[in-house]
Parts: C-alpha cells; structure tokens; sequence
C-alpha cells in the first residue's frame, strides 16, 4: 500500500443506500447497499474489497449515474464548491461525464463501423480539442498499450477481448477525468499490458485524479491501491435470502 499526505478530497459518500425491486420474483426486494461512506482524495486509488456480488460494480455504477441511489448523499468537491449527485438532473450528466467522470470498465461498448483510434480520441473531440493532437494521443496510448498498429484503423468488435480492454482503457484514460471508476481494468490482459495499466494508474495519480476503483488480481491491486475499501459486513451486501442472486448484480 501507498500512503498519502497533504490531499484534498475530491468524492465524498455518505450513508449509501440502494435496493433493487425484482418484479418477476414477486417485489422481492434485495438490499445492496447499507449505509456505505467513502472518502476519497485527489490523487488517491481507493480499491473496493470483498467477495463476489456484494455491490462493487454496483457502486461504481451509481457514483457514474447508470443508477439512482435510494439515500444517501455522493458529493463531487472542485475548487469553487461542491455538486450533488444525486439530485443531478439527467440532462447534466453528460457534460458531467464528458468533463469529470470517467470510467473504464471489462467491455468495450462497440461502436459499429468507428475505427479504434477513433473511438480513443472521441472524449477529446467532444470537448473540442484539436482533432491532430487528438488522433496523435490516441495513437501514443494505443502503442503504449501494444495494440498493433494495423488494428488502429479498424472497428474493435472484431477484436479480442484483450484487445477490446485495451481500446477501452485507453479510451478511459485519454479524458484525463478528475475521477476515474475502474472495473477491472486488468482481468483479460497479459503481465505486459498490466504493467503498461499499472504505470497509467500511477501517472494519473501524479496528476491529482482520484480513482475508485475493482481489481481481483492481488498482485495488482497491491501494486495500485492507496487504502482498501472492504464492502462486507455492516457497510454493503445482499441479504442471506436473496443469496443466490448475487452474481448476476456484481
């Protein structure tokens, strides 16, 4: 583990809730979360902790806006004040991913048609860079991450799973995002592009990005976590009852 001094927060959590409503098992109701808070500082990769289904991707998801909360408060802190996530309105999330959070997750959502270069550099264009600069950054993380050059001009959903991660996680970390969410990033990549991902998480660091963040590798989440967030226990899960629901929410 790493230590950090003199941080400043950038994501705060407090009293977590979240339920699923299962309609087709009668309005069985599974608690997920319980009263979950988190602090999380610039700078700092915070790694989520605890077995299989507890609710890690499903956090992740909420503190991106894929689902609302139940209760609680998730606050973003800039320079000029604090945001309220959960009572964003849906049309200012956009910008809110566009601009602040990213995330970076096992599968590229596939673009029909869009070459891989494109889809990297897309979070850059939408923010109005210039398209040269963008393409050459895209270009430099897609090496960096050893996808072969001839792969650059062709749409990924030909790809490999390993290639498909590697478009995504350049992709993720070519915004630069303030906070960035990461679900396993590394789970279908050889030793040699963890490493590359592991030396990216520490840049990203260096620069003052926050990162919450699921690795099931040890060895990789040794090598990247500030502090361990354990989710077990009184803090998050599902109930005993709905037990065997479980993977199919993590």
């Amino acid at each position: 583990m790493h230590s950090m001094t003199n941080a400043r927060p950038r994501l705060t959590v407090n009293g977590l809730h979240k339920q699923f409503l299962l309609h087709g098992q009668g309005g069985l109701e599974i608690d997920v979360m319980h009263d979950l808070s988190l602090t999380l500082q610039a700078g700092e990769c915070l790694v989520l902790a605890g077995r299989s289904g507890i609710g890690k991707s499903t956090l992740l998801k909420m503190l991106y806006g894929d689902y609302r909360i139940d209760q609680g408060r998730i606050r973003l802190h800039f320079d000029d004040g604090d945001l309220d996530l959960e009572t964003l309105p849906t049309y200012a999330w956009h910008g809110l991913r566009r601009d602040v959070i990213g995330y970076v997750s096992q599968f590229l959502r596939v673009v029909p048609r869009v070459a891989a270069v494109d889809v990297v550099m897309e979070p850059l264009l939408a923010r109005g860079a210039d398209e040269a600069d963008s393409r050459q950054r895209a270009e430099t993380l897609l090496a960096r991450l050893n996808l072969p050059e001839r792969l650059w001009r062709l749409p990924p959903g030909t790809f490999s799973g390993g290639e498909q991660q590697r478009v995504n996680i350049a992709r993720g970390f070519i915004g630069e995002h303030p906070l960035l969410l990461l679900d396993e990033p590394t789970a279908s990549l050889d030793a040699a592009n963890r490493d590359v991902v592991i030396a990216l998480i520490g840049e990203a660091k260096a620069r003052g990005t926050a990162m919450l963040g699921i690795f099931h590798d040890e060895d990789v989440r040794e090598r990247v976590a500030d502090r361990l967030l354990p989710l077990d226990g009184n803090q998050g899960g599902l109930s005993n009852a709905s037990q065997h629901y479980r993977e199919s929410l993590s």
